[in-house]
């Protein structure tokens, strides 16, 4: 089939005239502004998608610099007091032969944050301009962004059971550093990024190739 709306020969819901609510997915006829069921604004897409996608993104690279650059980490003994990085981290697990654990700490807190920047930028940036990878590679790369999302406060969750356990009054005392708000803001302001991207906007290139 030819003409807008069409994708591999399926029409698309925008092309037949309906809108499916965000909030509780009731399905509407285009011209309602508004959900029936919930009271909700219809979107065709959601609205100044790309927009809020980049303030995020940009929010959480801002963030993601100082949670590697100050101390993850607070030790206290009563002999020495210690700060520890991320990256510090995981040398000192590498350094006492906790090889597996460095290389968990090391793809949650490093790769797999840097891995969200950099996919949710290029699908950001290839809504607009072409692509290498197909509509459908694209959108299992956003799945994977929202799935991988749930592990990136691992480190939050170490540091917050550690300073919960470890506090034994002037012995010995773990406290989260300065580094920990900023690595949870930045996991955070990502999430946001990757809910404001609109998926539906990598298959709308099919529309205007069709118009074309």
């Amino acid at each position: 089939m030819a003409g807008a709306g069409y994708i591999s020969g399926l029409t698309t819901a925008r092309a037949a005239g309906l809108v499916a609510c965000e909030r509780c997915g009731q399905v509407h006829q285009r011209q309602n502004e508004v959900c029936r069921r919930c009271g909700a604004q219809l979107h065709s897409r959601k609205p100044d998608s790309l927009q809020k996608v980049w303030a995020w993104w940009l929010a959480g690279v801002i963030t993601f610099i100082p949670a590697n650059i100050y101390p993850m980490l607070l030790t206290s003994t009563l002999v020495e007091r210690s700060e520890s990085t991320i990256i510090g981290g995981v040398f000192e697990l590498i350094h006492y032969g906790s090889y597996g654990i460095a290389a968990i700490v090391f793809i949650a807190s490093i790769v797999i944050p840097l891995l969200k920047f950099f996919i949710i930028a290029y699908l950001a940036l290839s809504v607009h301009r072409h692509a290498l990878l197909s509509q459908h590679r694209r959108h299992q790369l956003f799945v994977f962004v929202e799935f991988i999302g749930r592990w990136s406060m691992i480190d939050i969750f170490v540091v917050a059971v550690l300073a919960a356990l470890v506090q034994l009054d002037t012995v010995a005392a773990i406290n989260p550093g300065i580094a920990a708000i900023n690595f949870a803001l930045a996991v955070v302001f990502t999430m946001f990024s990757a809910q404001s991207f609109d998926p539906r906007l990598i298959w709308d290139e099919n529309e205007a190739a069709a118009d074309d």
